[in-house]
This record gives structure tokens, sequence and C-alpha cells, in this order.
């Protein structure tokens, strides 16, 4: 029965953004006039960055690597050979509900179009959310999927963000997939504990912690400067549900390109309870190639990166191929 009371707004959904370049150059106190720095300039894929990930930037350097990561260059606007709007072959594997099969037993589920943050280099940009995401009552469509085929093992939460929902949808769409008896593992693609720490609430956790599947949580951190206190916080809380925590970075020429910075990385993960996973080629995607780094530097970079830490410390660099039958690893 309603009693008439306004729905509880979570911390998270209260949090700040910045969405005008101006504004962000205002508060990191950089001057519009720097090369790069055109905050007039408007795109299809806007700025957005939480306000507490803005606090973990440093002011004054247009070169600091959180920033690099959210800022629009005017790099963007260039068409390069070989980048296109689906590097990863997602709109050829998209069936109706949300789903993306490309690999065998697991398939991937369009929760949300929404995302905490846009970064620069998303492969997922030029995405179609507003005609895909499951989250547009098409999850019995999608449930129904997974249960007539007993091959799925796994069910990947992506995105957008699926932390993007509130709990009371994602419960809910845990508990269908848990009536789904060949379903064993539920995975969830998120940067939202690292945008937004206060994400990781005792609502998720109690749902979360509760569910039958075996579940882990795929964090996406590109530079140990995103973790702080708050954010290892968050990822401590998710450990306690039982949950495994792995992380997938993307290697970027600017913010992470060299062994020093990724091995701080690998090491601040592991200390916040996250193994290193994956270490992904940049996808190419139009309007990111400014990130790209040449594949024998990328090669280079882990060689040395390995000469530093243990093995287990070592993420595996791969290359999404469209059309391949898993994630195409690069030996170096």
């Amino acid at each position: 029965m309603d009693d008439g009371s306004a729905p509880t707004i979570a911390a998270w959904q209260r949090a700040e953004y910045v969405t005008r370049p101006v504004e962000l150059l205002r508060l990191l106190q950089l001057d519009p006039a720097t090369p790069g720095l055109d905050a007039e300039r408007l795109r299809d894929f806007p700025l957005r960055v939480p306000r507490g990930f803005v606090t973990r930037m440093r002011p004054g350097d247009p070169w600091d690597p959180l920033f690099r990561q959210v800022w629009p260059a005017t790099e963007e606007a260039r068409e390069l050979p070989g980048y296109g709007t689906d590097a990863v072959g997602d709109l050829a594997a998209l069936e109706s509900g949300g789903l993306i099969r490309k690999y065998r037993g697991r398939v991937l589920l369009i929760a949300s179009g929404a995302c905490a943050v846009h970064c620069r280099y998303c492969f997922r940009r030029h995405f179609p959310y507003a005609d895909a995401a499951a989250a547009r009552d098409r999850w019995r469509e999608a449930l129904r999927a997974i249960a007539a085929d007993p091959s799925i093992r796994e069910v990947i939460l992506s995105g957008g963000d699926p932390l993007a929902l509130n709990d009371d949808k994602l419960a809910a769409l845990a508990e269908g997939l848990e009536g789904i008896a060949h379903v064993r593992r539920l995975r969830i693609h998120t940067r939202l504990p690292v945008m937004l720490p206060e994400r990781v609430d005792g609502t998720l956790l109690r749902w979360l912690g509760n569910t039958r599947l075996a579940k882990s949580v795929v964090l996406h951190v590109n530079h140990p400067d995103e973790i702080d206190r708050s954010v290892a916080a968050a990822f401590a809380a998710l450990t306690g549900t039982g949950a495994v925590l792995l992380n997938q970075a993307v290697l970027l020429k600017g913010v992470n390109d060299d062994a020093g910075t990724l091995a701080s990385l690998s090491e601040r993960l592991f200390e916040s309870g996250v193994l290193p996973y994956y270490l992904h080629m940049l996808d190419r995607v139009q309007g990111v190639g400014h990130f790209g780094v040449n594949p024998s530097n990328a090669k280079t970079i882990m060689r040395e990166l390995a000469a530093q830490l243990p093995g287990y410390l070592v993420p595996r660099l791969v290359r999404e191929v469209a059309g391949a039958p898993a994630k195409t690893p690069l030996p170096w």
C-alpha cells in the first residue's frame, strides 16, 4: 500500500556531475587558451564526470592522466583510416532484449545505457543504447532467451554501466537469472565503484551477497591515482560479498603507457583486493585515435612490467577482434 511518502534517494543518486568544459577547466585552474583545451567545442559525446573524480585530478596540469581520460580533446574530430563506429563487432552480435552473444558459454546483457563518466576512449561511444538496452522493459525477453539456451553458464551485466540502475531493478534481474538452473555465474562490468564509491552501499551489498550465483566484479581502473581511500573501501566492501574482483585497463597514450605506472597500478589494485586481469589495446573506434599505443611499444612495456612484478600481478595484454571466439592475446 502506498503511504504517500517520497521514495528514498540514495547518496550516489544525489552525486553532482561536471558537464560543461568551461567549468571543468575552472575547477582545475586551467587556462582555456592552452593548446588542446578548446572549451567551446561541442561534440556528440558530451563531457560527463563526477565532481568527486575531479578532486583526484592535479590542478593546473593539462597532462594529468585522469583529466586526459575525460577531456573532450580537439583530436576527437580527426577521422583516421581503420577507425569505425563498431570496432569490436557488437552490433553484428546484438540480439533483441539487449543480449550480445560472442563467446561460447556466456552472454552479455546491456543492462543500462547510462554511465557515471564519459571516458573519451569508450568503445561503445557510438552504441545505439536507446534501441538496445535491456533496461527498457526488455528483461523478460532476455531472460527467456537465456533460459532457452542451456549452453549459457555465465551472464555478464554491462552497459553503459549496470550499476547505474537502482538496486531494486538489479536484484530483480539477479533473481530472474537465479531461477535459470543452467546459469551458474554472474559477472558485473562496472566503473561506478571507481567514479562514485558511494554507490557501493548496504542495499547493493545485500543483494549481491545473497545471490546463489558465483560472482565476479570486473572493475575498470587505468591509473593508480584513481584509487583513493574511498575507492579502496568500496573495493573491500565488494570483496566482503564473496565476489572475486578483477580489473581490466586500457593501454592509453599519455595516461598509462609506461611500465612504472602500470606496476604501481597493479600493486595498488592488489592492496585493495583486486587482481589485474586484462590490459586492452585500444579499440579502434572513431574519435579515439589519439590514445593509441603502437603494438611494438606495448610489447616493450609488457616486458618491462614483467621484470618488475610477480606473474600474478601482470595483466594479460589482449586485443578484441570482431568475430574472434575469444579475446586475442598479444605475445610479447
